[in-house]
């Protein structure tokens, strides 16, 4: 089987991280978001991974050539030269996709991090029969969103978008699978997926949503990447406890990566990731927040609600909140406060930043 995963173009949603690598590499959770995707993708099979990309290709086909050999599959890159909406790529990647005993495949965006229930995908896609499965999910304000309206069988009747009466509580997941049939139907530009080509195929009775089970986050800007780690933490608390933190400084779903270390009297977590190589020194209370690799954090500095991007040396006594992304190579002088700052890389913050603000 294949899989097309859109990555899309710069990014902006989550910089000041995408200023040093395209989104997709980013790491959620000590592992590149898009290899969450990858991976489980190959556990049900799939040997050809196609990803559209618009950005910094150079980049990401030098990475994943280093999970190609791994994971024994081909990941090939589709590049467009203008933007092609969530539609056009289909059309792009068309030759990839489709070949001799390949009839269905998977689409993903790449912000989605969820449990990937692609076997049940291919169980439910089989049992109905139809062009298309899209994956929803349950919202609890719905009139924020697009709404799917199905019936009993997973059946699409229509879409709905931002509703003032109650119709659905259900969004597009991002997350689909399809018979090859559907690129007959996009043509080679500029075309919306969601408002042009399900409707289409809804209104011929061709496309069926399954409900997600589990968690799910679109994780592309720093507030919804903090909320996707707390709830993918929780899901492994859930189903891979063993991955988790068991250090004496650690409270609640911590992971911490087997090459960092801990200084004494710290109070980690709840809901902290910390990546290969972090150095936390002495009396650090860190909660609700990313580390990532080779970053130092100084004694007695206090981190909550926050990402710290690679390479970062924070001093001591320091106090950082309010969804503060530092981007690579960020320093931070001792006793200083910031709050929601967003700071650029290879920058030096020799003052407090009170208030939140993009400092280049």
């Amino acid at each position: 089987m294949k899989a097309l995963i859109l990555v899309g173009g710069f990014g902006t949603r989550l910089r000041p991280l995408t200023l040093s690598l395209p989104k997709p590499l980013v790491d959620f959770c000590n592992k590149p978001t898009v290899m969450h995707q990858i991976e489980a993708l190959v556990e049900v099979g799939v040997t050809h991974v196609i990803l559209g990309v618009g950005y910094r290709a150079d980049v990401m086909e030098t990475e994943l050539k280093k999970h190609e050999e791994r994971l024994g599959i081909t990941i090939t890159l589709s590049y467009e030269e203008e933007p092609l909406g969530t539609a056009g790529p289909l059309a792009l990647a068309k030759e990839m996709l489709v070949d001799e005993g390949n009839e269905k495949f998977f689409v993903l965006n790449a912000d989605v991090i969820c449990s990937y229930p692609f076997k049940s995908m291919l169980d439910f896609h089989e049992k109905h029969g139809g062009e298309g499965t899209i994956c929803v999910t349950k919202v609890e304000e719905p009139s924020r969103y697009g709404v799917v309206v199905y019936n009993e069988n997973g059946k699409i009747d229509r879409f709905v978008e931002k509703p003032q009466t109650f119709v659905s509580n259900k969004i597009n997941a991002g997350i689909y699978l399809f018979n090859k049939d559907i690129l007959e139907r996009i043509e080679l530009k500029p075309t919306s997926i969601e408002k042009k080509i399900f409707p289409e195929m809804s209104k011929e009775g061709e496309l069926y949503a399954m409900e997600l089970q589990g968690y799910w986050m679109d994780v592309g800007q720093p507030k919804d990447f903090i909320v996707g780690s707390n709830l993918y933490l929780a899901n492994a608390a859930q189903h891979t406890p063993g991955i988790l933190s068991k250090h004496p400084c650690v409270f609640g779903n911590v992971l911490v990566h087997e090459t960092a270390t801990i200084g004494k009297d710290c109070q980690i977590g709840p809901d902290v990731v910390i990546g290969p190589g972090v150095v936390v020194e002495d009396g650090v209370c860190i909660q609700n927040s990313t580390i990532m690799s080779s970053s130092r954090i100084g004694s007695h500095t206090w981190i909550s609600n926050s990402i710290v991007g690679w390479r970062c040396r924070i001093g001591k006594w320091v106090r950082l909140e309010g969804v503060s992304v530092l981007g690579e190579d960020v320093a931070i002088k001792d006793e200083l406060y910031v709050n929601g700052g967003r700071i650029l890389p290879h920058k030096e913050i020799g003052s407090s930043v009170p208030t939140p603000t993009i400092i280049m």
